[in-house]
């Protein structure tokens, strides 16, 4: 398929289909990533030693920064490489899909020399010690210098979003799941490996998943040029500029977890596990509104870098259609199986009743979230990276605490709960009008102060909703 047949994908066409499909495709993916770390825990746990469950938690705590620094690279890659794909400028296209590969596979590799040396300080940072400590260590010593195949699979992922290729952007991570699942079991049981044993496989998957990733890539758009210095040198400033702001908002989620978390374990161990499960649900139930922000960025990228902002307004309200939609349903599903749901986790008591709260009404909280997505995706994609940085700290920070706590005081632990989707709430009306403020800014005229853009009524309604 050529580049310019992927081009006039998102740039035509019915916009919320656009919006379905890759947001349907793209969580398909993210749910094998979430599978992948699920089997993980579920092998390891199987060995009966809580030290290497707890081993294998730290570990992740320590990745997740790694993830952060390759999310953000790979959002970089697919908003620079949807605006040339735009303009049609697919040269331009191919040098910052591998300039920004490039980039990828350096930090992959400082990274880990960076901190495997000081990797049992880190460690003792967030809280591991003993026998538990040299088993994350040992777990990391394997996984984290493949951070740069993970960077770069990421960003070969992107370009194929960021060309339209819903369908094959979804296939790496299917593969990498599968790879993991399979050699799991061998790796921890047959060959008795234990823990490392479950890092080899993730390395192995992580393998499979960059090579599939980037024959993907190649064969279909040659989207990948061999890397030129001085192209890498010119494109650093641009993919900084929005993998920096990205890879920090990224950080932010576990803050928000962590305080919910602190000001649920006010109130008892059956509230803390309430949010536990609810936690570990949210992503595989709502893995669609996850995925949103990845899956929309290429439509609103291709069609900014085409001029088309009327298309990248009407997209920006078919994602918030299609969210409201989703989550109603999905919401509806939730409240109607809410007893077989508690009862799989053994539910009772206060656990029970603040899980009862999130299958019924909270859930329909996720919508503020994934509205939050569909802004970060607008200031990322339009050249306002710093603005997803703002938001994302702010809505886990002043936007969870002082509900969470105000909430929490009147309420008890349901408040706390409630609070944290009242907050969400605030700063996703906050995200929502700081977005049309970003697609209305290249619509005006700065001499005239009028609107120049294709579709005039589209903005006469974008300014009206402004004001």
């Amino acid at each position: 398929m050529a580049v310019t047949d992927a081009a006039g994908g998102f740039t035509s066409g019915n916009l919320f289909r656009h919006v379905t499909v890759m947001s349907f495709t793209s969580s398909v993916g993210l749910m094998a990533i979430f599978a992948v770390d699920l089997i993980d825990v579920v092998f390891i746990s199987m060995l009966g030693r809580e030290e290497l469950a707890a081993a294998a938690g730290y570990a992740s705590t320590l990745m997740f920064f790694a993830s952060a620094m390759n999310i953000g690279l790979s959002i970089a890659a697919g908003a620079l490489v949807a605006r040339a794909v735009g303009r049609g400028d697919t040269a331009r296209a191919r040098d910052y899909a591998t300039s920004t590969a490039v980039i990828a596979v350096m930090a992959g590799l400082l990274l880990p020399l960076l901190t495997l040396p000081v990797i049992g300080d880190l460690l003792g940072l967030v809280g591991a010690s003993g026998t538990t400590a040299e088993q994350a260590a040992g777990y990391l010593w394997i996984i984290l210098p493949t951070t740069f195949l993970s960077g770069l699979s990421m960003v070969a992922v992107a370009v194929l979003r960021a060309h339209g290729d819903a369908r094959a952007a979804m296939y790496p991570a299917l593969l990498g799941a599968a790879v993991n699942l399979v050699l799991d079991p061998i790796l921890i049981f047959t060959l008795g490996l234990g823990i490392e044993g479950a890092a080899t496989a993730t390395v192995l998957a992580r393998l499979a998943t960059a090579l599939f990733a980037l024959s993907l890539v190649m064969a279909r758009y040659r989207a990948f040029a061999w890397p030129n210095p001085a192209c890498v040198v010119r494109d650093f400033t641009d993919a900084a500029s929005i993998a920096g702001p990205a890879a920090l908002g990224t950080m932010a989620t576990p803050m928000g977890t962590a305080i919910v978390m602190r000001e649920m374990a006010k109130y008892g161990t059956d509230a803390v596990a309430a949010m536990a499960v609810i936690n570990r649900m949210v992503p595989v139930v709502f893995a669609v509104v996850l995925s949103v922000s990845g899956a929309i960025g290429p439509i609103l990228g291709q069609n900014f870098g085409a001029g088309r902002m009327d298309r990248v307004f009407e997209a920006f309200l078919e994602g918030l259609k299609f969210l409201a939609i989703y989550v109603v349903g999905m919401s509806a599903l939730l409240y109607l199986f809410r007893d077989p749901i508690a009862d799989l986790f053994g539910a009772d008591g206060q656990m029970r009743a603040i899980l009862y709260l999130f299958l019924g009404p909270l859930a329909l909280g996720s919508f503020f979230n994934g509205a939050v997505f569909v802004a970060n995706a607008t200031f990322n994609n339009l050249g306002r990276p710093a603005y997803s940085t703002g938001l994302n700290w702010a809505r886990h920070t002043a936007g969870t605490w002082p509900f969470a706590l105000a909430f929490g005081a009147i309420w008890g632990a349901p408040g706390v709960l409630a609070g944290q989707m009242v907050g969400g709430a605030v700063f996703a009306a906050l995200g929502l009008w700081l977005g049309l403020r970003v697609i209305d800014e290249p619509c005006r005229d700065p001499l005239q102060g009028q609107y120049v853009c294709p579709d005039r009524r589209m903005h006469i309604v974008a300014n009206r909703a402004l004001r």
